[in-house]
């Protein structure tokens, strides 16, 4: 708790003290340090100031200040130890001396929490790194975006406890994106004990531009030097120790993939935490004499108006007003009585465009950069050897003008190959458990509600969709092959004169080859984009990217109906999403998005080899997610969906099947052939009969009529609708309503291909197939999506539009395609 919270007479043991600068000082300088008590003696009569008493003598603060300063209470340490009766029961209780002492220990012990908040560019090693010392396993990709949001993790070393944040991936604390106002906000609201600045030793001059940043925001901090194995290999000469001296900031090379360096860098933490580190020192960033002269002079100002929150560096708001920066404008003009320091900062922006000839903020910008040239001439060398990089190499082929595409094309086609021909052996072995459990539980269990329940409800269902998880896995193992090697940044850029032409930029590709994997964090990888309608349309084609929850449903009717050609199937139905995402984006631009064009600014990273490790964690990662998803909503889908096919039981025409059959079998005239023949087939229509007749299929009847124009039957039209949940749920409802209608040995792509209507004609056929991929593919995003787009668009209105625009395209598309190919085959025929 803070020490603004404790009332008269309580008394509380101090843990830390936030807030920056000279106000810091001066309150540890007043004996305001970790592990001392603080007696609360009075409030003023307006509750502000309060009257404290610490190390023996009376001193008066402010409720802001104290608000600063963190305690545990007597309260807090009773709740805590629960040893309340104990201390009130002991002889000594008066004296106070043994609950003194623990509530001293428990303070230390809590000062030795430290929270430690990671910022760095995006790729340049921070999440791995957040990876390593945390264990976390959140996934690293090599482009800009990954980390979309704040993670955290917990980890112990030395006896202290690191509470770390893995913060977004950010190029400067401007107020231009997401990402960086989501940086800056935590560093002044969260007030982490120290910041870890990963740099990219390999791109010291643009990486350290953010190092400037932090300097002027006057937070604690310590470089984590990564990638120092690419500085070695480059023969470029660095003397990281005279930077740190320079910048009074400690700078300890690390390798985050090995984990080199990474206990050393932690040991620094510690130390700058307890202010024990020889390097540690403020040093301003030297703006030059025209700038620093208005830098101080807005400085003083700030300060004298005395209502600034002291969670703020003067000096940073001084440089922020100059730069005129948007939310801190807004934070100023909040304060009282600060009108004449906007006034006077609007005044001092003239007059300094008029002596630099451009605007301040190019000025600061210029002056940071050349602080940064500045300090690296004096402490790095370059390698005047200059070698061709395997990079270089590499994207002399993968980013030509004529081979890029092709590359890019067959790469694609060899993902799905492989997602097919490879996952069938799996498949197939999964497929068999699932039989044989079936069957185990069919021979041993009695007759009745709840052994149909078991085998053609939850077996039949679940397993259905679970024997695509192989196909899953290595659909993801391919696209983070992609992220982590740097290849997906090539790909956007070969991707940018199309998406430019859609009135989006190659950035927008990210996002959109994300929600081949999962249309939810793609959704949310679009806060990269720093236009605002760039990124709602993103955010809203994004649906009609194929995400791995349709590949069972195109694995399934695929393997059934196009075999022989599976691979190209499932790359046309991958490239029929990007073909609708293209017009649908330019129509959105045309109608919707019309302003803004931001230039296509974005970094090519060089090409790493993913670690084995790094693969196989996010394939685990989705893999839980998968067998999660089998046992929630699919579970519980496959229950409703098998009660709502299973009663009601009897109707007036299956007791006239019944007794048909019943007719049959006691017939003298028939063959015994001819039995078995006439009881199959009044068996298939008594299942049939069933089947519409009980709630689902009345409910499928209901829904047909809309979708007959698409070749859709009921029992089609039933699986689409179960799949607005998730669009697995298409193939366990297909696999729970198939269940029975053929043979037991039969798999569900060989119950597809021998289902008839009452005519004699097959329900499925492979126009049929297509045309219900198409729909599964544009249709309705699932809840999770739609959600999604509603949290990111800050508005229900956008994701209520997702839901009928999808199922107003899929409609149409799949009409097109189903009557322009039965048209075709009468033609043929």
């Amino acid at each position: 708790m803070r020490l603004s919270e404790l009332r008269t007479g309580e008394k509380g043991v101090i843990v830390k003290v936030m807030g920056r600068g000279a106000f810091r000082k001066r309150i540890i300088e007043m004996g305001f340090i970790r592990g001392k008590m603080v007696d609360v003696i009075q409030n003023a009569p307006l509750k502000d100031p309060i009257h404290y008493k610490v190390m023996g003598y009376d001193v008066s603060l402010r409720r802001s200040d104290a608000a600063l300063i963190e305690v545990v209470s007597e309260t807090e340490f009773a709740h805590l130890t629960n040893t309340a009766q104990q201390y009130t029961e002991s002889p000594d209780a008066d004296s106070g001396f043994y609950q003194d002492n623990e509530l001293e220990a428990l303070a230390l012990n809590k000062g030795k929490i430290i929270n430690v908040a990671l910022i760095g560019n995006p790729n340049c090693g921070k999440t791995s790194l957040f990876n390593f010392a945390s264990g976390a396993h959140e996934h690293v990709g090599n482009y800009s975006g990954v980390t979309v949001d704040a993670k955290e993790g917990v980890f112990t070393q030395n006896g202290y406890t690191f509470r770390i944040v893995d913060l977004p991936g950010t190029y400067s604390l401007s107020a231009y994106t997401p990402e960086e106002l989501y940086v800056r906000r935590h560093l002044v609201q969260e007030q982490p004990d120290v910041v870890i600045n990963v740099v990219d030793a390999s791109n010291l001059e643009r990486n350290l531009y953010l190092t400037t940043q932090l300097i002027d925001m006057d937070v604690r901090m310590v470089i984590a030097l990564n990638m120092y194995d690419d500085l070695e290999k480059s023969g470029n000469k660095f003397d990281h120790e005279s930077l740190a001296g320079m910048i009074g900031v400690p700078i300890i090379p690390t390798i985050s993939k090995t984990g080199f360096g990474i206990e050393a860098l932690f040991n620094r933490v510690i130390s700058v935490y307890e202010e024990t580190d020889p390097i540690l020192r403020h040093v301003h960033v030297n703006y030059g004499d025209t700038l620093e002269k208005y830098i101080n002079a807005l400085r003083k100002m700030l300060k004298r108006n005395g209502t600034v929150d002291k969670t703020y560096s003067k000096r940073y708001l001084a440089i922020k007003l100059l730069e005129n920066d948007k939310e801190v404008k807004q934070y100023v003009q909040s304060l009282p009585e600060t009108k004449p320091i906007l006034e006077t900062c609007n005044q001092y922006s003239q007059q300094l465009e008029e002596m630099l000839k451009e605007d301040t903020e190019t000025a600061l910008t210029n002056a940071r950069y050349g602080f940064i040239s500045g300090a690296l001439r004096e402490t790095f060398v370059a390698n005047k050897i200059k070698e061709v990089s395997s990079t270089q190499i590499i994207d002399l082929f993968v980013t030509h003008k004529v081979l890029g595409f092709p590359i890019f094309i067959f790469f694609m086609w060899f993902m799905f190959e492989a997602t097919f021909k490879l996952g069938e052996y799996p498949m197939q072995w999964i497929e068999w458990g699932v039989e044989q459990i079936g069957n185990f539980v069919r021979n041993f269990m009695p007759e009745g509600p709840l052994k149909d329940l078991l085998v053609d409800g939850i077996i039949g269902g679940v397993g259905g969709v679970i024997v695509f998880l192989p196909n899953i896995l290595i659909l993801y193992l391919f696209i983070s092959f992609m992220e982590d090697s740097g290849y997906m940044a090539r790909a956007a850029f070969i991707m940018d004169k199309i998406m430019h032409k859609m009135g989006l930029h190659g950035k927008s590709f990210i996002p959109l080859v994300m929600g081949f994997g999962c249309n939810v964090p793609a959704i949310m990888a679009t806060r990269t984009i720093e236009s605002r309608n760039s990124r709602m349309i993103t955010m809203l084609i994004n649906p009609l990217m194929s995400c791995s929850a349709r590949l069972p449903v195109y694995v399934l009717l695929t393997g059934a109906f196009f075999a022989e050609n599976a691979s190209t199937v499932l790359l046309l139905m991958y490239s029929s999403g990007i073909l609708l995402a293209v017009i649908v984006a330019k129509l959105f631009k045309r109608f919707l998005f019309s302003k803004e064009d931001v230039p296509f600014v974005m970094e090519l990273p060089p090409y790493r080899m993913p670690t084995s490790k790094s693969i196989l964690i996010h394939m685990w990662e989705k893999a839980k997610q998968y067998l999660h998803k089998m046992g929630g909503i699919i579970l519980i889908a496959s229950i409703l969906i098998w009660f709502l096919g299973y009663f009601p039981r009897e109707t007036e025409q299956g007791k006239i099947y019944e007794s048909q059959i019943e007719h049959v079998n006691s017939s003298n005239t028939l063959s015994e052939k001819e039995k078995t023949e006439t009881v199959t087939e009044l068996n298939r229509l008594k299942n049939m009969e069933h089947q519409q007749n009980s709630y689902i299929g009345r409910i499928g009847q209901a829904i047909q009529p809309a979708l007959a124009p698409l070749g859709f039957d009921w029992k089609i039209s039933v699986s689409l609708l179960s799949g607005m949940a998730a669009k697995e749920v298409v193939v366990s409802t297909l696999s729970v309503l198939y269940t029975g209608d053929s043979e037991d040995s039969q798999t569900l792509p060989e119950r597809l291909q021998a289902d008839k209507d009452k005519e004699g004609n097959p329900v499925f056929t492979p126009l049929v197939a297509l045309s219900m991929m198409l729909f599964v593919l544009i249709y309705f995003p699932c809840v999770a999506t739609v959600i999604a787009i509603v949290n990111e668009s800050k508005s229900w209105k956008w994701g209520v539009f997702v839901i009928v625009y999808t199922c107003t395209l899929a409609w149409v598309v799949s009409f097109t395609v189903y009557q322009l190919g039965s048209i075709l085959l009468n033609l043929i025929n």
